[in-house]
């Protein structure tokens, strides 16, 4: 029987807010949170470390008729990375790609609206950006976030989550500066299986967790202003 190692999203991101102390009073740290389950922890963390959030949202290219398999993704800023070894073991046109691209490219536009509304993204360039999710089980959505972020112009990436299979980690080490996983219980299995509530999150509580993150940081002046 395996039991859980956080009652919530919340308490895991206080949990790995603990194994990021030495980022606190940076001035040049930005969280993002990848929606919808990596908010809660982000949140945590953010205030912990008296850092700005924000969400990154990435939508996966999937190859046409066998979507699981990523041929690429796309991430906040308009930013769009491509499995080369996949495009070209499977022959796949450009046209097929740009196909995709808009598809997925409608549905991030619709989410960033639901999340933001109006708000431009943070700007990230010249900052460390810690990546938060609420977990990894194979990291292939984190490992095409870390990508996106990195033609952004970070001055570093740091990807921390409060559980992951060691195998994810691992992987994330060659694309991050730093990869945090405050645990890597074995066998994995599945991320909701280390939380007693792994409830899914709409795009309301995005918003909220978004403006409550704003309002407690208004007060502090940061670097991690929006333009």
């Amino acid at each position: 029987m395996f039991r859980p190692i956080y009652r919530n999203r919340s308490d895991a991101g206080r949990a790995l807010a603990a194994r990021l102390v030495d980022y606190a009073g940076r001035d040049d740290l930005v969280v993002l949170g990848l929606p919808r389950g990596g908010l809660p922890v982000a949140y945590e963390v953010a205030m912990a470390l008296h850092a700005p959030l924000d969400v990154f949202a990435v939508r996966k290219l999937g190859v046409p008729g066998h979507e699981e398999l990523a041929m690429g993704a796309i991430a906040s800023g308009g930013v769009r990375v491509l499995n080369e070894d996949v495009v070209s073991m499977l022959n796949i046109s450009p046209e097929t790609i740009e196909r995709v691209a808009e598809a997925e490219a409608r549905e991030l536009a619709r989410r960033e609206r639901a999340y933001r509304g109006d708000l431009p993204p943070l700007d990230i360039a010249g900052h460390h950006v810690i990546l938060i999710d609420d977990g990894l089980a194979t990291g292939a959505t984190m490992r095409a976030a870390v990508k996106a972020a990195r033609q952004m112009g970070p001055t570093g990436i740091t990807v921390a989550v409060p559980a992951a299979s060691q195998e994810a980690c691992a992987a994330l080490e060659a694309e991050a500066d730093r990869v945090v996983c405050a645990a890597t219980p074995e066998p994995f299995l599945a991320i909701g299986v280390w939380y007693v509530d792994f409830d899914q999150l709409t795009d309301a509580d995005v918003q909220r967790i978004l403006a409550s993150a704003e309002e407690g940081l208004a007060s502090r002046s940061t670097d991690g202003k929006r333009t």
